[in-house]
């Protein structure tokens, strides 16, 4: 058995692989069908697919979808007075049921950018450790699409980037390494899209 049956998925172990995967991502143009992006695999089969405000209609949420269309994540901008004081942005992920959200599943801190220059994205994954703030981490740029998702263990979990004569910002790719939740990766990859003012904002 290999290192990947120890880990725990986030969405789902249907969304784990014992290999490495390698995924496509394609941003949509807002002014044809609301914003958002696709991710292909490699025999470029839509495997899931990011709803944002232009879509959604309500900036701050998002909603990540498989390969059907059917929507496994609900994702969202936490707001208010305590926000507003807060250092950090806080989203948080939770699993659709029957088209609702339901239960919580990871919380991304987002250290605003006027207060922290260089604060790290951090992920917490529920429940949370008492001891435990997070348990993955985002470095690098992804707006240069140059950024790897680590494990607090030092370990990758996927890489950013692009290659090729076609990739850029509206099309680049990412190596989930095996055992890990590919649908938790494309969550946070939704996030930070939003967080820089990407295919998912209005």
């Amino acid at each position: 058995m290999g290192a990947y049956a120890a880990l725990t998925p986030v969405v789902s172990k249907i969304f784990c692989s014992s290999s490495q995967a390698v995924l496509m991502v394609r941003r949509r143009p807002p002014t044809v069908n609301g914003g958002g992006f696709v991710v292909t695999d490699r025999d470029q089969r839509v495997v899931f697919s990011v709803d944002g405000c232009g879509i959604i209609g309500a900036s701050g949420q998002l909603i990540v979808r498989d390969g059907d269309g059917t929507a496994i994540l609900f994702i969202h901008k936490k707001g208010g007075v305590v926000q507003v004081l807060s250092i950090n942005n806080w989203w948080k992920g939770y699993l659709m049921d029957y088209g609702e959200p339901s239960k919580l599943v990871f919380s991304l801190q987002d250290p605003k950018p006027v207060l922290c220059m260089n604060g790290d994205v951090r992920v917490a994954v529920e429940p949370k450790g008492r001891k435990r703030h997070w348990d993955y981490e985002v470095i690098g740029s992804f707006s240069q699409r140059a950024c790897t998702v680590r494990s607090r263990a030092g370990h990758v979990v996927a890489q950013i980037g692009v290659k090729g004569m076609l990739a850029g910002k509206d099309f680049y790719h990412v190596v989930v390494q095996p055992g890990y939740d590919q649908a938790f990766v494309v969550g946070v990859i939704a996030i930070l899209d939003n967080i820089h003012g990407e295919s998912t904002r209005c």
